[in-house]
């Protein structure tokens, strides 16, 4: 894959702070990386999450009233010429909250790549307690199409279908030291950002980025994934998920302590004292290291990056496998060969 103009590189900004949940004295802390995009003609610029975990494009929209909308920039269709209303609705419920609204078409601009007659969807119900306090007004899914709603045609297909990027790949690098040092890949790679060399995954199931993990140890002992199990990299959740028991036991391991529900307190000094939690995927060894699983808030708490619940959308041991450890490995997306390179981020 050789290195790609400038063009094709979308700047990340990153907001880490608490964000109410709306019971007083009770914070939940989230981590957002996001970029901007632009619709319709005029081209109006709206802020998107950039998610592997989803396949939808939408943004909220004039007709949505709800506290999750009212402090951002709205789309309103009216106000372009190349708008097309269509008859399909959307519902979801994720971790942002419970969105509601209805697809149109329209002209979507990514840095200089131009999408014509993309669906994406507009809201008019955010029910949620994280929208009202991020600074972006959307997302964008780059997950597979068979995840995407309605069976519409998802942004990276398009650009891949309409011909507006040479290679059928995307990757990003994110990064929590600067706040605007995040970047994220169209269509091509920039070999600057890893050390050393990609490390192929083939794509175990082609509807999120999911891949096969032979085993998670510490210690030289495993603590996870003892006979092989599965894992979803996905760029929109910020920590890394799992069985609940597994990851009781590791909270256990780095002497993390309950704190609200399942947030998970860590001394913020014990970086030279726990060691490594190593994932091995194909073979290959990818720790994550105590800076990369203690998450430091603006309170000058210390929170585990570690966090349960993936047995109650699936039996089988699942991992989500997110920006806390997408943050040390640059990664690539490749649909051409459904895969995924990791390597060492810069």
């Amino acid at each position: 894959m050789e290195e790609k103009n400038e063009s094709l590189k979308v700047q990340f900004s990153l907001i880490d702070e608490y964000l109410a949940m709306g019971t007083v004295g009770r914070k939940g802390f989230r981590m957002f990386y996001f970029g901007n995009i632009s619709i319709g003609t005029p081209p109006k610029q709206f802020s998107v999450l950039f998610d592997t975990g989803s396949s939808d494009l939408w943004v909220s929209s004039v007709f949505c009233h709800d506290p999750g909308c009212s402090k951002h920039r709205l789309f309103n269709p009216r106000g372009s010429t190349t708008f097309q209303m269509t008859d399909r609705h959307m519902h979801f419920c994720n971790e942002l909250g419970d969105i509601t609204g209805f697809f149109g078409r329209d002209i979507v601009r990514i840095g200089d790549l131009v999408i014509m007659n993309q669906t994406f969807a507009l809201t008019y119900r955010q029910i949620s307690k994280i929208l009202p306090f991020v600074p972006f007004e959307g997302v964008l899914g780059l997950g597979y199409p068979s995840l995407a709603t309605s069976r519409i045609i998802p942004v990276f297909d398009s650009l891949m279908l309409q011909k507006v990027i040479s290679e059928p790949v995307f990757a990003f690098y994110l990064n929590n030291k600067e706040k605007n040092g995040s970047v994220v890949m169209l269509g091509g790679v920039d070999h600057s950002y890893y050390k050393g060399e990609l490390n192929w995954v083939p794509v175990s199931k082609s509807l999120y980025w999911q891949i096969t993990v032979d085993r998670i140890s510490m210690n030289g002992k495993v603590i996870g994934c003892s006979s092989r199990c599965q894992a979803i990299l996905d760029t929109g959740t910020a920590f890394v998920h799992g069985p609940t028991r597994l990851i009781t036991n590791i909270q256990r391991l780095v002497r993390a302590r309950p704190y609200h529900g399942c947030q998970y307190l860590i001394s913020c000094h014990v970086h030279t004292t726990i060691p490594p939690i190593i994932f091995t995927i194909n073979g290959i060894d990818y720790p994550m290291h105590p800076e990369d699983y203690i998450v430091t808030s603006t309170c000058n708490l210390c929170f585990s990056a570690f966090l349960g619940g993936t047995e109650k959308v699936t039996k089988s041991e699942t991992w989500i496998l997110g920006d806390a450890f997408l943050r040390r490995y640059f990664s690539v997306f490749d649909r051409g060969n459904h895969r995924i390179g990791l390597a060492p981020a810069v």
